[in-house]
Protein backbone atom coordinates (compact mmCIF):
# COMPACT_ATOMS: atom_id res chain seq x y z
CA UNK A 1 0.00 0.00 0.00
CA UNK A 2 1.45 3.62 -0.75
CA UNK A 3 0.49 6.18 1.56
CA UNK A 4 1.31 9.97 1.39
CA UNK A 5 1.76 11.39 4.59
CA UNK A 6 2.17 15.15 5.57
CA UNK A 7 5.77 15.81 7.65
CA UNK A 8 5.04 19.39 7.74
CA UNK A 9 4.62 19.22 11.39
CA UNK A 10 8.20 18.00 12.08
CA UNK A 11 9.27 21.37 10.86
CA UNK A 12 8.93 22.74 14.94
CA UNK A 13 9.74 21.43 18.51
CA UNK A 14 8.23 17.88 18.48
CA UNK A 15 5.45 18.42 21.06
CA UNK A 16 2.21 17.66 21.04
CA UNK A 17 0.93 17.04 17.46
CA UNK A 18 4.52 17.19 15.88
CA UNK A 19 5.64 14.50 18.68
CA UNK A 20 1.88 12.59 17.99
CA UNK A 21 3.55 13.05 13.95
CA UNK A 22 6.94 12.02 14.36
CA UNK A 23 6.44 8.87 17.11
CA UNK A 24 3.58 7.35 14.16
CA UNK A 25 5.30 8.33 11.38
CA UNK A 26 8.57 5.67 13.19
CA UNK A 27 6.33 3.06 13.45
CA UNK A 28 4.95 3.15 10.41
CA UNK A 29 7.77 3.19 8.43
CA UNK A 30 8.69 -0.37 10.56
CA UNK A 31 5.43 -1.51 8.30
CA UNK A 32 6.58 -3.55 5.61
CA UNK A 33 3.13 -3.42 3.99
CA UNK A 34 3.50 0.53 3.79
CA UNK A 35 5.10 2.22 1.00
CA UNK A 36 5.53 5.69 2.68
CA UNK A 37 6.55 9.06 1.13
CA UNK A 38 6.12 12.01 3.02
CA UNK A 39 5.39 15.51 1.64
CA UNK A 40 5.73 19.25 3.35
CA UNK A 41 3.37 21.91 3.02
CA UNK A 42 5.61 24.62 4.19
CA UNK A 43 7.98 27.31 1.83
CA UNK A 44 9.92 28.08 4.86
CA UNK A 45 10.96 24.76 5.07
CA UNK A 46 11.45 23.28 1.62
CA UNK A 47 15.26 22.92 1.66
CA UNK A 48 14.57 20.40 4.99
CA UNK A 49 12.05 18.28 3.71
CA UNK A 50 14.69 15.35 3.51
CA UNK A 51 15.50 15.51 6.88
CA UNK A 52 12.59 14.92 8.69
CA UNK A 53 11.93 11.35 7.26
CA UNK A 54 12.95 8.31 9.27
CA UNK A 55 14.55 5.81 7.40
CA UNK A 56 12.58 3.85 5.19
CA UNK A 57 10.51 6.54 4.24
CA UNK A 58 10.65 8.33 0.56
CA UNK A 59 10.26 12.11 0.53
CA UNK A 60 8.58 14.28 -2.19
CA UNK A 61 10.80 17.47 -2.39
CA UNK A 62 9.21 19.98 -4.89
CA UNK A 63 8.57 22.60 -3.00
CA UNK A 64 4.58 23.00 -1.66
CA UNK A 65 3.85 26.52 -0.14
CA UNK A 66 0.77 26.00 2.54
CA UNK A 67 -1.32 29.31 3.07
CA UNK A 68 -1.65 29.48 -1.06
CA UNK A 69 -2.79 25.97 -0.89
CA UNK A 70 -5.24 26.20 2.10
CA UNK A 71 -6.93 28.83 0.39
CA UNK A 72 -7.17 27.01 -2.63
CA UNK A 73 -8.07 23.49 -1.02
CA UNK A 74 -10.89 25.36 0.67
CA UNK A 75 -12.46 26.35 -2.16
CA UNK A 76 -11.84 23.76 -5.02
CA UNK A 77 -10.30 19.93 -4.85
CA UNK A 78 -7.43 20.88 -6.66
CA UNK A 79 -4.33 20.43 -6.94
CA UNK A 80 -3.93 16.92 -6.18
CA UNK A 81 -1.36 15.72 -3.65
CA UNK A 82 -0.24 12.93 -6.69
CA UNK A 83 1.62 16.16 -8.44
CA UNK A 84 4.34 15.88 -5.28
CA UNK A 85 4.14 11.98 -4.61
CA UNK A 86 2.79 10.54 -7.74
CA UNK A 87 -0.05 7.98 -7.25
CA UNK A 88 -0.93 6.51 -3.78
CA UNK A 89 -3.50 4.77 -2.58
CA UNK A 90 -4.26 6.65 0.47
CA UNK A 91 -3.22 10.11 2.11
CA UNK A 92 -3.06 10.76 5.74
CA UNK A 93 -2.57 14.37 7.06
CA UNK A 94 -1.74 13.84 10.81
CA UNK A 95 -2.26 17.71 11.39
CA UNK A 96 -5.91 18.15 10.44
CA UNK A 97 -5.81 19.02 6.62
CA UNK A 98 -5.84 16.35 3.97
CA UNK A 99 -5.02 17.13 0.76
CA UNK A 100 -7.16 16.25 -2.50
CA UNK A 101 -6.13 12.42 -3.59
CA UNK A 102 -6.83 12.51 -7.03
CA UNK A 103 -8.89 9.40 -6.41
CA UNK A 104 -6.77 8.03 -2.95
CA UNK A 105 -8.58 7.53 -0.12
CA UNK A 106 -8.58 10.61 2.31
CA UNK A 107 -7.74 10.64 6.41
CA UNK A 108 -7.08 13.18 8.27
CA UNK A 109 -6.55 13.38 11.91
CA UNK A 110 -8.70 15.94 14.08
CA UNK A 111 -7.09 16.01 17.74
CA UNK A 112 -9.18 18.39 18.86
CA UNK A 113 -12.45 21.41 18.16
CA UNK A 114 -10.29 24.23 19.98
CA UNK A 115 -11.18 26.53 17.06
CA UNK A 116 -14.92 25.62 16.99
CA UNK A 117 -15.35 26.10 20.68
CA UNK A 118 -13.02 28.30 21.68
CA UNK A 119 -11.79 30.67 18.36
CA UNK A 120 -10.33 33.93 20.26
CA UNK A 121 -7.54 31.15 21.58
CA UNK A 122 -6.20 30.29 17.79
CA UNK A 123 -3.94 32.06 15.57
CA UNK A 124 -5.65 32.79 11.97
CA UNK A 125 -4.18 29.82 10.54
CA UNK A 126 -5.93 27.52 12.82
CA UNK A 127 -9.46 29.35 12.06
CA UNK A 128 -8.78 27.95 8.75
CA UNK A 129 -9.35 24.17 9.66
CA UNK A 130 -13.62 24.07 9.87
CA UNK A 131 -13.33 25.18 6.49
CA UNK A 132 -10.95 22.51 5.38
CA UNK A 133 -12.15 19.79 7.46
CA UNK A 134 -16.00 20.61 5.59
CA UNK A 135 -14.19 20.29 2.11
CA UNK A 136 -12.81 17.51 2.69
CA UNK A 137 -15.54 15.95 4.18
CA UNK A 138 -17.64 16.40 1.12
CA UNK A 139 -15.13 14.68 -0.75
CA UNK A 140 -15.67 11.80 1.10
CA UNK A 141 -12.76 11.92 3.32
CA UNK A 142 -12.36 9.72 6.48
CA UNK A 143 -11.49 11.31 10.04
CA UNK A 144 -9.21 9.71 12.59
CA UNK A 145 -9.84 10.96 15.97
CA UNK A 146 -7.26 10.29 18.54
CA UNK A 147 -10.00 9.83 21.25
CA UNK A 148 -14.12 8.91 21.97
CA UNK A 149 -14.44 12.81 22.95
CA UNK A 150 -13.12 13.88 19.99
CA UNK A 151 -15.02 11.09 18.25
CA UNK A 152 -18.13 12.46 18.74
CA UNK A 153 -17.24 16.14 18.63
CA UNK A 154 -16.82 15.80 15.07
CA UNK A 155 -20.16 13.54 14.35
CA UNK A 156 -21.85 16.19 16.15
CA UNK A 157 -20.52 19.44 14.61
CA UNK A 158 -19.78 18.22 11.20
CA UNK A 159 -22.71 16.62 11.05
CA UNK A 160 -20.82 13.58 9.30
CA UNK A 161 -21.81 10.10 9.54
CA UNK A 162 -20.21 8.18 12.73
CA UNK A 163 -18.98 4.92 10.29
CA UNK A 164 -16.11 7.73 8.68
CA UNK A 165 -14.92 9.01 12.06
CA UNK A 166 -12.29 6.05 13.41
CA UNK A 167 -10.97 6.38 16.73
CA UNK A 168 -7.38 5.47 17.72
CA UNK A 169 -5.73 6.42 21.19
CA UNK A 170 -2.48 7.85 20.89
CA UNK A 171 0.43 6.47 22.93
CA UNK A 172 2.98 7.56 25.42
CA UNK A 173 6.33 6.52 25.64
CA UNK A 174 7.73 5.83 28.95
CA UNK A 175 9.83 8.53 30.47
CA UNK A 176 13.05 7.28 30.93
CA UNK A 177 14.25 7.52 34.39
CA UNK A 178 15.61 11.08 35.31
CA UNK A 179 18.35 12.71 37.72
CA UNK A 180 15.81 14.29 40.44
CA UNK A 181 19.25 16.15 41.98
CA UNK A 182 19.69 17.67 38.15
CA UNK A 183 16.27 18.65 37.93
CA UNK A 184 16.18 19.92 41.47
CA UNK A 185 19.12 22.57 40.06
CA UNK A 186 17.51 23.07 37.21
CA UNK A 187 14.61 24.57 39.18
CA UNK A 188 16.50 26.15 42.16
CA UNK A 189 14.56 24.17 44.55
CA UNK A 190 13.58 21.05 46.08
CA UNK A 191 9.39 21.05 46.27
CA UNK A 192 8.41 21.22 42.77
CA UNK A 193 5.05 22.06 40.91
CA UNK A 194 5.86 21.56 37.52
CA UNK A 195 3.89 21.98 34.41
CA UNK A 196 5.05 21.08 30.94
CA UNK A 197 3.52 22.49 27.49
CA UNK A 198 3.46 25.47 25.06
CA UNK A 199 2.90 28.49 26.49
CA UNK A 200 -0.38 29.54 25.06
CA UNK A 201 -3.89 31.09 25.81
CA UNK A 202 -5.81 27.10 26.22
CA UNK A 203 -3.24 25.61 28.62
CA UNK A 204 -4.40 28.56 31.06
CA UNK A 205 -1.19 29.29 32.69
CA UNK A 206 -2.35 32.18 34.38
CA UNK A 207 -4.59 30.43 36.76
CA UNK A 208 -1.98 28.42 37.66
CA UNK A 209 0.58 31.02 38.29
CA UNK A 210 -2.62 32.71 40.20
CA UNK A 211 -3.19 28.88 42.31
CA UNK A 212 0.80 28.95 42.72
CA UNK A 213 0.51 32.39 44.37
CA UNK A 214 -2.00 31.30 47.42
CA UNK A 215 -0.52 28.25 47.95
CA UNK A 216 3.22 29.70 48.35
CA UNK A 217 1.83 32.65 50.97
CA UNK A 218 1.70 29.45 53.16
CA UNK A 219 4.20 27.73 51.89
CA UNK A 220 8.02 29.19 51.48
CA UNK A 221 9.35 26.38 49.87
CA UNK A 222 7.22 25.42 47.08
CA UNK A 223 8.04 26.58 43.54
CA UNK A 224 6.62 26.37 40.26
CA UNK A 225 8.53 25.43 37.36
CA UNK A 226 6.89 25.54 33.68
CA UNK A 227 8.85 24.25 30.97
CA UNK A 228 7.18 25.14 27.52
CA UNK A 229 8.44 26.81 24.16
CA UNK A 230 6.47 30.36 23.89
CA UNK A 231 3.48 30.30 21.91
CA UNK A 232 1.14 32.89 21.23
CA UNK A 233 -0.71 34.87 23.70
CA UNK A 234 2.55 35.04 25.77
CA UNK A 235 1.43 38.81 27.08
CA UNK A 236 -1.17 36.91 29.27
CA UNK A 237 1.30 34.92 30.62
CA UNK A 238 3.76 38.01 31.52
CA UNK A 239 1.20 39.59 32.93
CA UNK A 240 -0.08 37.23 35.44
CA UNK A 241 3.44 36.20 36.60
CA UNK A 242 4.49 39.99 37.18
CA UNK A 243 1.24 40.59 39.19
CA UNK A 244 2.09 37.24 41.68
CA UNK A 245 3.28 38.39 44.71
CA UNK A 246 5.55 34.94 44.94
CA UNK A 247 6.98 35.86 40.85
CA UNK A 248 10.36 35.26 42.17
CA UNK A 249 9.63 31.28 43.06
CA UNK A 250 8.23 30.79 39.49
CA UNK A 251 10.51 29.17 36.68
CA UNK A 252 10.16 30.19 33.62
CA UNK A 253 12.71 27.67 31.33
CA UNK A 254 11.35 27.52 27.79
CA UNK A 255 11.44 24.23 25.66
CA UNK A 256 13.65 21.48 27.32
CA UNK A 257 15.27 18.43 26.31
CA UNK A 258 13.81 15.11 27.16
CA UNK A 259 16.65 14.57 29.38
CA UNK A 260 16.03 17.54 31.34
CA UNK A 261 11.83 17.03 31.11
CA UNK A 262 12.94 13.61 32.59
CA UNK A 263 14.64 15.44 35.31
CA UNK A 264 12.63 17.84 36.38
CA UNK A 265 9.59 15.06 36.50
CA UNK A 266 12.18 12.49 38.67
CA UNK A 267 12.13 16.15 40.99
CA UNK A 268 8.46 17.11 41.10
CA UNK A 269 6.51 16.60 43.40
CA UNK A 270 3.00 17.03 41.51
CA UNK A 271 2.56 17.48 37.85
CA UNK A 272 -0.01 20.70 37.01
CA UNK A 273 -2.40 20.58 33.82
CA UNK A 274 -4.84 23.33 34.31
CA UNK A 275 -6.36 23.33 30.44
CA UNK A 276 -9.43 24.80 29.58
CA UNK A 277 -9.66 21.97 26.90
CA UNK A 278 -7.91 19.47 25.54
CA UNK A 279 -8.76 16.44 23.11
CA UNK A 280 -6.42 13.79 24.07
CA UNK A 281 -3.32 15.04 26.96
CA UNK A 282 -0.05 13.57 26.41
CA UNK A 283 2.15 15.39 28.95
CA UNK A 284 -0.56 13.76 32.25
CA UNK A 285 0.27 10.62 30.95
CA UNK A 286 4.47 10.97 30.72
CA UNK A 287 4.13 12.21 34.00
CA UNK A 288 2.36 9.74 35.63
CA UNK A 289 4.38 7.17 33.82
CA UNK A 290 7.07 9.11 35.82
CA UNK A 291 5.23 8.54 38.54
CA UNK A 292 4.31 12.16 39.25
CA UNK A 293 0.58 12.62 41.04
CA UNK A 294 -1.48 14.47 37.91
CA UNK A 295 -3.83 17.79 38.66
CA UNK A 296 -5.97 17.87 35.98
CA UNK A 297 -9.05 19.90 34.51
CA UNK A 298 -12.72 18.09 34.20
CA UNK A 299 -12.42 19.37 30.51
CA UNK A 300 -12.50 17.43 27.21
CA UNK A 301 -11.10 14.37 27.05
CA UNK A 302 -9.20 14.51 29.97
CA UNK A 303 -11.55 12.67 32.22
CA UNK A 304 -11.77 9.76 29.24
CA UNK A 305 -7.87 9.71 29.03
CA UNK A 306 -7.05 9.98 32.74
CA UNK A 307 -9.65 7.80 34.15
CA UNK A 308 -9.50 7.39 38.15
CA UNK A 309 -5.51 8.25 37.99
CA UNK A 310 -5.85 12.13 38.17
CA UNK A 311 -7.51 14.29 40.74
CA UNK A 312 -9.38 16.47 38.59
CA UNK A 313 -10.71 20.44 39.60
CA UNK A 314 -12.98 22.78 37.52
CA UNK A 315 -11.68 24.50 34.57
CA UNK A 316 -10.69 28.14 35.85
CA UNK A 317 -11.19 27.65 39.62
CA UNK A 318 -8.13 28.94 40.62
CA UNK A 319 -9.26 28.09 44.43
CA UNK A 320 -9.90 24.14 43.58
CA UNK A 321 -6.51 24.09 41.48
CA UNK A 322 -4.65 25.35 44.43
CA UNK A 323 -6.46 23.48 46.88
CA UNK A 324 -5.56 19.98 44.83
CA UNK A 325 -2.16 21.14 44.62
CA UNK A 326 -1.51 21.73 48.05
CA UNK A 327 -3.15 18.00 48.36
CA UNK A 328 -0.91 16.05 46.48
CA UNK A 329 2.18 18.62 47.59
CA UNK A 330 1.94 16.03 50.48
CA UNK A 331 1.85 12.66 48.53
CA UNK A 332 -0.95 10.29 47.23
CA UNK A 333 1.20 6.98 46.71
CA UNK A 334 -2.37 5.17 45.47
CA UNK A 335 -2.73 8.30 42.84
CA UNK A 336 1.35 7.47 42.07
CA UNK A 337 0.61 3.70 41.83
CA UNK A 338 -3.12 4.05 39.49
CA UNK A 339 -1.45 6.97 37.26
CA UNK A 340 1.54 4.27 36.44
CA UNK A 341 -1.14 1.69 35.44
CA UNK A 342 -3.33 4.30 33.23
CA UNK A 343 -0.18 5.31 31.45
CA UNK A 344 0.76 1.67 30.49
CA UNK A 345 -2.66 1.31 28.65
CA UNK A 346 -1.11 3.51 25.79
CA UNK A 347 1.49 2.84 23.52
CA UNK A 348 2.45 4.50 20.77
CA UNK A 349 3.32 0.78 18.72
CA UNK A 350 -0.10 0.35 19.31
CA UNK A 351 -1.24 3.36 17.85
CA UNK A 352 0.72 2.59 14.67
CA UNK A 353 -1.51 -1.23 14.30
CA UNK A 354 -4.44 0.73 14.96
CA UNK A 355 -3.73 3.60 12.60
CA UNK A 356 -2.47 0.68 9.44
CA UNK A 357 -5.63 -1.74 10.38
CA UNK A 358 -7.21 1.48 9.30
CA UNK A 359 -5.19 1.89 6.65
CA UNK A 360 -6.07 -1.87 5.27
CA UNK A 361 -9.53 -1.27 6.23
CA UNK A 362 -10.44 1.67 4.30
CA UNK A 363 -8.25 0.57 1.19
Amino acid sequence: MRVAYDLTALHDPRTGIGAFTGELLTRLARHDNLDLIGYSASWRGRHDVASLAPPGVDVATRPMAAQPLRQVWRRVDWPPITWWTGAVDLVHGPNFVVPPGDGAVELMTVHDLTFVHYPELCKRDVLQFPGLIERALRRGAHVHAVSDFVGREVVDVFGVSDDRVHVVPNGVDPIVPGDARRGRTAAGGDRLILAVGTIEPRKDYPLLIAAFDEIASTDAEVRLVIAGQDGWGVAAFDAALQSARHRDRVVRLGFVSDETRADLLAAASVFAYPSRYEGFGLPPLEAMSAGVPVVATRTGALPEVLGDAARFVEPGDRDDLAGALDDLLRGDEELVARGRTRASAYSWDACADGVVELYDRLC
